[in-house]
């Protein structure tokens, strides 16, 4: 029995999920899956072929690898076992994965619903201790919230958080909070003399080298889960903490307390009930009549795998001539089934998959600059409809990284991209944007617009980033903003939604406030 908080982790970053459900659902979805070793071999067959799984000797040919990638989908709740029939269904958070909503919408509700006891904890193989009873993300965002903890390192979560938060009440969540508090003082000699010996691994020894690693490597994978929910990130210094412009949102998350998800021995019941999708309330569908499987039904399924695969890699904002293309070429399905079942199942593209490895970008620093710079370029032009043009891959620091030209309103504009998680504007990224990239915008733009706006897309900015841009605006008369990758990604939403549609004259606007871009202003 675990005596600490865990999470099953084949991968430990939650971004694959759509492309690993995917190929669940083509492989054994509407199947019997307990005990069906050629159904799982195959399940890893589809893992290695995708990329998604190692390639390599297997141990055995128990089809364990397969079970272990199906386990994830279970205790995320996208998947159950009908009760009546045995075969494996999607819920309605995991339909909507495979219907092209935003993933990381739906999991990040999922991430939040996560609790012990649940139908996976408590199932033969995995057996959390059932002294806890608790929410752990929402717990863990209790912390971050909290001004005397304000940030949390894997050596606190590992150490203090997953061994002894338990419950929620307000005597744990004190003593957890003093614990951490005294960890910080004191180290390793703040735990208790039998620790290693209370939580040690379910399976095996201790390792004598690392005898605290099993437990950071579940606090690890916890920290990748709560970062993928984009309310959260590490910082340089890899404390996580909250994202300043996530604060209100985390503030009306942990002011709604829900009702735990109750009947975890109930398999089939629980499951369907942990994973509704935002969309809905109850799962009123009535699954008992299996629906045939036809070769058209598997043809439909590897057609939405191919587009799954291919929307993590790229904006896809509507169905073109050239993505049916490209999803006929790699399935080799006929081009007029691949055609209507993309504009039946995906009619407005899906954009949120790409969003999640966006969001990442933002904060690599040098190491996917480029990638960053494309990919907002892309976001440019395929949502918000701008002439935008990369030049950030020429390496001169005599252009800037993107190019934006508005034939609408007549102007151009300036982006330049910081991969970083708080970005200031230097002496020598001041000069450069104000006299080189501002004042000869006419050395690497063919058009004789004026510029409209510059802005700064970062993962977040430094203290001073409002008066840094004014400075910049007074010395080059031109209006300018910064604006975090998280409320870049909801200007995004928002567009691609329809919630609130951008002209470029609004843009222009928004990106010339001569300060910070905020929530609020859109």
């Amino acid at each position: 029995m675990l005596n600490y908080w865990w999470v099953t982790r084949p991968k430990r970053k939650l971004d694959s999920i759509p492309e690993v459900l995917a190929a669940f659902a083509d492989v054994s979805l509407n199947q019997e899956w307990n005990g069906q070793t050629n159904t799982q071999l195959a399940y890893e067959d589809a893992l290695e072929a995708a990329g998604l799984k190692r390639v390599g000797m297997r141990r055995d040919q128990s089809g364990s690898g397969g079970r272990t990638y199906g386990a994830w989908l279970e205790s995320l709740g996208l998947i159950f076992k009908q009760k009546s029939s045995g075969n494996i269904k999607l819920t309605l958070a995991g339909e909507a994965i495979i219907d092209g909503d935003s993933p990381v919408q739906i999991l990040k509700e999922q991430v939040l619903k996560y609790q012990y006891p649940s139908a996976f904890s408590i199932s033969r193989g995995v057996q959390v201790n059932a002294r806890f009873k608790i929410r752990p993300f929402r717990f863990l965002l209790k912390l971050l919230n909290d001004d005397r903890i304000g940030y949390l390192t894997q050596d606190e979560i590992a150490k203090v958080v997953i061994v002894n938060a338990e419950n929620e009440t307000d005597k744990c969540y004190e003593m957890v909070v003093n614990r951490i508090l005294d960890f910080r003082e004191n180290g390793d000699n703040s735990l208790d003399s039998d620790f290693l010996d209370k939580y040690k691994p379910s399976k095996g020894d201790v390792n004598p080298d690392h005898p605290y690693s099993h437990l950071q490597d579940i606090a690890n994978t916890m920290e990748n889960w709560i970062e993928y929910t984009q309310l959260t990130k590490r910082d340089d210094e890899r404390h996580l903490v909250i994202l300043d412009e996530k604060k209100e949102e985390i503030a009306q998350i942990l002011s709604n307390n829900p009702p735990f998800i109750d009947r975890p021995d109930d398999h089939e019941f629980f499951q369907r009930k942990y994973g509704l999708d935002p969309k809905h309330k109850k799962d009123t569908r009535n699954l008992e009549q299996t629906k045939t499987i036809t070769a058209k039904v598997i043809a439909e399924q590897k057609i939405k795998q191919a587009y799954i695969r291919a929307s993590i890699t790229k904006p896809i904002t509507g169905i073109t001539p050239e993505l049916i293309a490209e999803i006929t070429e790699e399935t080799g399905i006929e081009n007029a089934l691949v055609e209507s079942t993309l504009y039946k199942t995906y009619p407005h593209g899906s954009i949120g998959s790409f969003l999640a490895s966006y969001f990442e970008m933002a904060f690599k620093g040098t190491e996917e600059a480029v990638d960053f710079e494309k990919a907002t370029t892309e976001l440019f032009e395929s949502v918000f409809k701008y002439r935008a043009i990369h030049l950030g891959q020429t390496g001169s620091k005599s252009a800037p990284d993107i190019l934006l030209i508005s034939d609408q309103e007549r102007y151009q504009s300036i982006i330049d991209n910081k991969a970083y998680s708080a970005y200031s504007i230097t002496g020598d990224h001041h000069n450069r944007m104000v006299h080189n990239y501002i004042e000869k915008i006419g050395t690497y733009s063919v058009s004789d617009y004026p510029v409209g706006y510059f802005s700064y897309i970062a993962g977040g900015f430094g203290r001073q980033i409002n008066h840094q841009i004014q400075d910049e605006v007074s010395e080059s008369m031109v209006h300018g903003s910064g604006i975090t990758v998280t409320n870049f990604i909801r200007m995004i939403e928002n567009q691609t939604n329809g919630s609130k549609v951008y002209s470029h004259k609004e843009l222009l606007t928004i990106f010339g406030m001569d300060r910070q871009v905020l929530l609020g202003d859109l």
